[in-house]
């Protein structure tokens, strides 16, 4: 292993989400004073807790606590808030976006990398003028703002036609963000029409589209069915084998033949490998992916680890040829034996085979619902909301986190929801702005 002439190793950890986080977690637990200095660079100075990024636009938690600061949890450990745009690992060197027109070299010797995945988008036509993301806690809050938004358009104006598609809500992708946003935002909705006299509930339109032949995979066929059969009881249009075709000016076509006009889109139609990747000399699968050994290293490729989303990692309980899915479960416990196995190879003792049997899945529908497989006990209803809550509530990082989102849930409980929109905050300086056109203009 190459070392610096001090003889520390500089451990770089390329992605400060979950799993990038939690190698950092691990290591500073594991490694002795001077044994090696460990970096992690990130665009964000924050780890978005994504299970929860649906409770959070639907108002039932304060968005501020579904992300952990990074520099809170790991003291000790170096962030460097910039996005990464090369990796050059036959010079051990990463670029950095800088300030002046060249990228900043930043020297390493044990790359780890955690990038994670961006959503994966689709060449349909209107989709990149209308649709709107679910996987950053931005994402979350101006979904949010624009599904009030829309509540006080369709509450203000004449237009029946307006109104019909100011108050129809499509989300297209039948895997977890998509249908727990959608359940959350549903619930919400509905809650909020109590101060929409205008407005009838069931006026309220909501679709989930899914390509395939049916939602949420991970809890199996039986509970994904329950869970059809729950949102269309709910009065929800599930449109399973069915793609968008467009969506120009907001006009939904799908190739079933239906047509209809909707003021909101949201995709959550999978996701894709972090760009970053091309733009690395690591070894990558026909889908993109950093290819690593069963111990998490990278593949024919010295001082090299990848880890979660951005990596094939083999998944040696399913046998030959089976990749790990890409899913928290898996980074969290990948994260664990990979700082274990590089802190192994600093001390030149043995590693150990990353195996993890898949637990299972749970999966919040709203306030009191939801559906649950763990270990082969199907679970619906609200012992899975509870299941969901309490699992999630114990993988999120920090004491600190954990007490403010049990305090919002408390709160929750006892008053109604805010359905405030604040959209305001994504144009925080178009008053200012106007003020000083207006003082311009009168001399």
């Amino acid at each position: 292993m190459t070392t610096t002439a001090r003889g520390a190793p500089r451990i770089l950890i390329v992605g400060g989400g979950l799993a990038g986080m939690h190698v950092a977690l691990r290591l500073r637990r594991r490694l002795r004073p001077g044994e090696a200095t460990v970096t992690v660079v990130d665009p964000r100075s924050y780890l978005t807790y994504q299970p929860l990024l649906a409770e959070a636009a639907a108002g039932n938690l304060e968005p501020r606590h579904v992300v952990v600061p990074l520099r809170q949890v790991l003291p000790g450990v170096r962030v460097i808030t910039r996005a990464v745009v090369s990796v050059d690992h036959s010079r051990r060197t990463a670029y950095l976006v800088s300030d002046i027109d060249e990228p900043e070299p930043l020297a390493y010797d044990v790359l780890v990398l955690a990038p994670g995945s961006i959503s994966r988008v689709l060449p349909v036509p209107g989709l990149a003028e209308v649709g709107i993301g679910f996987k950053t806690i931005g994402e979350a809050i101006h979904l949010r703002n624009h599904v009030l938004a829309q509540l006080d358009a369709a509450s203000s104006t004449t237009s029946p036609a307006r109104r019909r598609a100011a108050l129809t809500f499509v989300f297209v992708g039948g895997g977890y963000a998509g249908v727990e946003a959608l359940a959350e935002l549903e619930d919400m909705t509905r809650d909020a029409c109590a101060h929409y006299p205008e407005i009838d509930p069931t006026q309220l339109r909501w679709v989930l589209v899914e390509a395939a032949g049916k939602i949420l995979p991970e809890v199996g066929d039986r509970m994904g069915r329950y869970t059809v059969d729950l949102l269309r009881r709910r009065g929800i249009e599930v449109r399973l084998a069915t793609r968008l075709r467009s969506v120009l000016d907001g006009h939904v076509v799908l190739d079933d033949g239906t047509e209809f006009d909707a003021g909101t889109l949201v995709w959550t139609a999978g996701v894709a490998p972090h760009p970053l990747l091309k733009q690395s000399d690591l070894p990558r699968d026909d889908r993109g992916c950093v290819v690593t050994t069963e111990y998490l290293s990278v593949v024919d490729t010295a001082d090299a680890w990848a880890l979660g989303d951005c990596a094939a990692v083999p998944d040696v309980t399913r046998g030959p040829g089976m990749l790990c899915p890409p899913s928290a479960q898996h980074a969290v416990r990948q994260a664990t034996v990979l700082a274990d196995n590089l802190v192994a190879t600093l001390r030149r003792t043995r590693p150990a085979v990353y195996r993890h049997a898949y637990a299972g899945s749970v999966a919040s529908l709203g306030l009191y619902r939801g559906v649950a497989q763990i270990y082969g006990l199907r679970l619906q209803g609200f012992p899975a909301w509870l299941a969901h809550r309490t699992y999630h509530l114990l993988k999120l990082p920090s004491w600190n986190r954990r007490l403010r989102v049990v305090a919002d849930w408390t709160l929750a409980l006892l008053f109604p929801r805010e359905i405030v929109s604040l959209d305001v905050l994504e144009h925080a300086r178009d008053d200012f702005t106007a003020a000083v056109a207006a003082r311009a203009s009168a001399g």
